[in-house]
């Protein structure tokens, strides 16, 4: 056990850099932010002050900066050559999702991380998003039933694309592989390894650059159905998590409030209780007596905790704790990832790898 405190290296200042890494990580006691790779180092410098050493180049920053752990929020194509590099040069790893563009790259970036004895995760921060968190009590505690469908939704209104590496899919972007590592690490999550996928991946807007569109079903050994599905057009957005039992069903309709909070500047500060509430109560409507009468509750949310990510990957790496997000765990995903793409493109169902 130490009490060292870690110096950690970003890779990207983009959206998911500024917004999200660079917060957690400075909220994070035993890390401290000691460089950061972009091309635009004005705006690193007005963010974050003259504290981080700035450099142009991701692979120099890797190959010469004093860093422990580096952490790789670039565009999807660079994560398994710049992972690879870092883990090569011994430095511990986050990447942010996905984990890399293919289940093949992924499986060779664990087996080298494995290899050298470096911890390795991959940032699905939804995992600590207050209607995560909240429905996994909630099965946990049988109120529900059995489960025998469940759906998600993640929703957004841009009616219009936008010329950036998100919306390119010759940069590896597109909404599946944006907003399907998150639906199906929860699925995954509530529900383990699913049997087969049957996904619609598609390009709504006129003019997309990327899918924009997917609706991926997930069938399980047992029957179970779970829906999955994101888009650009909801201006009137689907509930969030929709659970369907043999004794009642849960609704929740809105999302998580912490990246709202992170991009407008809050930040959370040590265990501050504060962080993350969701006043938004779930609805549960439930057979309590087992004699057909439905009565509806309203299920207070948990807190989300994004926070939770980075401290235990700072005690994973210190000997203290386990890996918050196991590279075998990420695998699992990609291999979804790869299995929901072929489905779309031969329009069947696929068995994951």
């Amino acid at each position: 056990m130490t009490d060292k405190t870690l110096r950690v290296g970003l890779v990207g200042f983009g959206y998911a850099g500024q917004t999200f890494h660079a917060p957690l990580i400075g909220a994070t006691p035993g890390l401290s932010l000691a460089a950061v790779a972009s091309s635009d180092a004005a705006k690193v410098r007005a963010a974050l002050g003259p504290g981080p050493a700035v450099f142009a180049d991701a692979r120099a920053m890797i190959a010469e900066a004093a860093i422990d752990l580096v952490v790789i929020a670039s565009p999807n194509a660079t994560h398994f050559p710049l992972a690879s590099l870092a883990l090569d040069r011994g430095r511990h790893v986050v990447v942010d999702k996905p984990f890399t563009a293919t289940a093949d790259e992924a499986v060779q970036l664990a087996q080298l991380a494995s290899g050298k004895a470096l911890l390795l995760s991959v940032f699905h921060n939804r995992r600590w998003d207050s209607t995560t968190l909240s429905a996994q009590r909630l099965l946990a505690s049988g109120m529900l039933g059995t489960i025998r469908h469940a759906a998600m939704h993640y929703d957004r209104f841009r009616p219009v694309p936008v010329d950036r590496w998100k919306e390119n899919a010759a940069a590896g972007g597109g909404l599946w592989m944006d907003l399907g590592p998150h639906l199906l690490d929860e699925a995954m999550r509530y529900f383990g390894q699913p049997l087969a996928i049957q996904a619609d991946i598609a390009r709504l807007r006129p003019g997309a650059g990327a899918d924009d569109s997917f609706h991926a079903r997930l069938r399980y050994p047992d029957g179970l159905r779970v829906d999955l599905q994101a888009g650009m057009l909801g201006a009137q957005a689907r509930p969030r998590l929709l659970l369907q039992g043999t004794r009642g069903s849960y609704v929740k309709q809105g999302l998580d409030p912490q990246e709202g909070l992170l991009k407008a500047g809050n930040r959370p500060f040590g265990d501050d209780a504060a962080w993350g509430i969701d006043k938004e109560c779930g609805i549960a409507t439930v057979d309590f007596s087992g004699d057909g009468e439905l009565r509806s509750i309203a299920v207070p949310t948990e807190n989300g905790a994004y926070p939770m990510f980075y401290r235990q990957v700072r005690d994973a790496i210190r000997g203290e704790g386990a890996n918050p997000v196991p590279p075998d765990e990420a695998v699992a995903v990609m291999r979804l990832l790869d299995a929901g793409r072929a489905s779309s493109e031969q329009r069947r169902e696929i068995l994951p790898g």
